[in-house]
């Protein structure tokens, strides 16, 4: 069974309402602290034979196009623009992003320029690096984590994002 615009949006309107709760606190007055507006594109590789005169034939390339429809198993690309709406530059700013249900994360593919990541395994109420993630199984026995445990994924920008300024960072899941 594949995942339609529809599924796939529907993954990404808990976040639309985070953003939407900030700007409708703004507009009873009550002050907002994260002036962060986060921007999901969800995309998957697509290959194809080229067949330009100006390259070898049959040479394969690549594109990057928007997942409409996804099966199990496709690898999804997650870019996430991060935009400072204020005129100030915010310092050091953290971004957190749940990992969608239908999805497990691939291994270390959470990147973003001058960003330190970590994880959580517990729907993000604490955030660590991979080997510090431990499991508690049914029985009471301890594991380290795997990436198919992970819940949600945190960028703290190193440096600070200026004022009406965009970032961008980007992590890889598996349809389940």
């Amino acid at each position: 069974m594949g995942y339609t615009v529809r599924m796939v949006r529907i993954v990404f309107r808990p976040l639309a309402l985070l953003v939407a709760v900030g700007v409708l606190g703004v507009a009873m007055g009550q002050a907002v602290s994260d002036p962060i507006v986060i921007k999901a594109i969800a995309e998957v590789e697509q290959s194809r034979q080229s067949r330009q005169p100006s390259q070898s034939a049959g040479r394969e390339t690549s594109e990057l196009v928007a997942a409409d429809r996804v099966v199990s198993g496709d690898a999804v690309i997650y870019t996430l623009e991060v935009r400072n709406t204020a005129a100030n530059s915010l310092p050091r700013p953290t971004v957190t992003y749940p990992i969608p249900e239908h999805m497990t994360y691939t291994p270390d593919s959470a990147v973003g320029p001058g960003a330190d990541v970590t994880y959580s395994v517990d729907a993000g109420r604490s955030f660590d690096t991979p080997e510090n993630l431990k499991i508690q199984e049914p029985g009471g026995q301890v594991r380290a984590a795997t990436a198919a445990d992970y819940t949600h994924i945190r960028w703290q920008l190193k440096k600070a994002l200026k004022g009406n300024s965009v970032a961008f960072v980007r992590f890889r899941a598996q349809v389940k």
